[in-house]
């Protein structure tokens, strides 16, 4: 072979082992297709949220201040008794949750009533109380948040707005009147009070109309009602009408749903929906493309919300709610009871100090938990079934009955609308280990720390289709079904 001919040969072989540009494309098309998907999903989510944080703070640089209430030197104190810093902050970086921060939630519910005149004196009220714009009224929800960076866990503890206190200088009254008459620094040093003591860093305080807008801004919330739910109130032109089920609702029908409490479980039942509506509302606003309207988040939140917590905190406390999930948020309840029906006096909800101290300790980081735990005989265990199969509560109950476990009732009239493929044993007074031994026991179902199963039980179990499958009855229970 000449010269001439081997270097053709040469620039052939190079011109083949480099391909030609379409073809690159076409190569590096596959590659992408082969990343995982959850990858794509990841990278897509921190780019809207960069994209996000980054409108929400070139807000916050022209934004007005969101504290609406000013505090004495006195009340300000009061959040940095601690002297912690939770949030750390940088010029470079999005500000994070550093250390565990408690924050006080007030859901305000106002009437036209409740808001002074300009000359200072209350209005009287009409045959139409309707609900205002305002943060005067009473508080219909009460929740203590924390962000444990330590943990990776959101916990929601309710507080009944009917728990019983007593204030120097007012005497006996429920916890829900303090904000109304002393403001929100008050409100939080009378609930670590009941709470042993524990601090508390921040407040935010929304009324019921600012919740209503801000779901309409987020396009509505995707919920599963737990019951038909319908109720009529001419007078205070409150009206909802809601089918069990899984469904998509806006602001005002969700409001129907926080706001309705006239069934057996009274407030209470509407404190296990409004921690179900806050976990729903977390998946929607952690929703990718929720986060790039962040600004007109912010806009309504401007007018609806009186916060001591700065734009740049707000911000700390999404990045970690994002970087979580729902799955890392455990719904908690101030463990009491009522003094009664109220129908002879007025009716309190009286905290139960043993089991306050217990729930502290573990979830809160304060004070010591005690190491008893209630006998087998003693667990109140109630069973809720999502199953709908013949005989499948019986049989579980003659299990428990056969394991020791005495205290066990069935709730026969409640129709729960769930499909639920796995059991649920939920840790209704947040102990969890109770749960567990129960689901080892059983040997089936997961276990949660929630506050949605029965009120007056240690521990719910939402029966699913597990148990069936757990049985090798799922087959013939079928077919009698049929």
């Amino acid at each position: 072979m000449s010269k001439v001919e081997a270097r053709k040969v040469d620039r052939h072989r190079q011109r083949a082992s480099k391909p030609n540009p379409p073809m690159v494309r076409r190569q590096q098309a596959k590659r992408r297709r082969k990343m995982p998907l959850f990858l794509w999903l990841g990278l897509g989510s921190i780019g809207a949220f960069s994209a996000a944080a980054g409108a929400f703070l070139a807000v916050s640089l022209t934004a007005t201040p969101l504290q609406q209430r000013a505090l004495s030197a006195a009340d300000a104190a009061f959040f940095k008794q601690n002297g912690r810093e939770a949030f750390s902050r940088s010029l470079l970086q999005v500000p994070e949750v550093s250390k565990p921060v408690n924050i006080l939630l007030l859901g305000i519910k106002t009437n036209i009533s409740d808001v002074k005149n300009s000359n200072g004196q209350e209005r009287k009220k009409t045959g139409y109380d309707a609900e205002v714009d305002s943060l005067d009224g009473l508080s219909d929800t009460m929740m203590l948040l924390r962000f444990d960076p330590q943990t990776k866990r959101t916990i929601v503890l309710g507080i009944p707005r009917d728990t019983r206190i007593e204030r120097t200088g007012h005497g006996v009254e429920k916890i829900n009147a303090v904000d109304h008459q002393s403001g929100p620094a008050a409100t939080a040093q009378e609930v670590s009070k009941v709470l042993g003591g524990v601090a508390i860093d921040r407040y935010i305080r929304v009324n019921n109309l600012g919740v209503a807008k801000l779901v309409d801004e987020l396009g509505g919330v995707t919920v599963t009602v737990p019951k038909d739910i319908k109720y009529q109130d001419d007078s205070q032109h409150f009206y909802v009408n809601l089918k069990a089920g899984k469904q998509h609702l806006d602001g005002i029908k969700l409001l129907g749903l926080l706001r309705y409490r006239h069934d057996a479980n009274g407030d209470i039942g509407r404190m296990q929906r409004q921690q179900m509506v806050m976990k729903a509302l977390m998946e929607q606003a952690l929703n990718p493309m929720t986060l790039t309207r962040i600004p007109q988040l912010f806009s309504v939140i401007q007018h609806q919300v009186d916060t001591n917590l700065t734009v740049e905190e707000l911000l700390a406390l999404g990045g970690f709610s994002m970087q979580n999930g729902k799955s890392n948020m455990q719904s908690l309840m101030m463990p009491g009871d009522y003094n009664g029906d109220g129908k002879h006096g007025t009716s309190y909800w009286l905290p139960d100090e043993k089991a306050i101290q217990n729930m502290m300790a573990r979830y809160f980081d304060h004070g010591q938990i005690s190491l008893e735990q209630p006998k087998a005989e003693n667990l109140r265990i109630n069973i809720q079934d999502t199953s709908h199969f013949p005989d499948a509560t019986t049989r579980l109950i003659k299990r428990l009955n056969r394991a020791g476990y005495q205290n066990v009732h069935l709730d026969s009239n409640l129709k729960i609308k769930e499909d639920l493929t796995t059991s649920q044993f939920i840790a209704q007074k947040g102990n969890p280990e109770v749960a567990e031994g129960l689901s080892k026991i059983l040997g089936f179902g997961e276990v949660k720390v929630d506050s949605s199963g029965n009120l007056y039980s240690d521990v719910t179990i939402k029966l699913g289709r597990d148990w069936l499958q757990r049985e090798n009855d799922y087959k013939s229970l079928n077919q009698k079904v049929r």
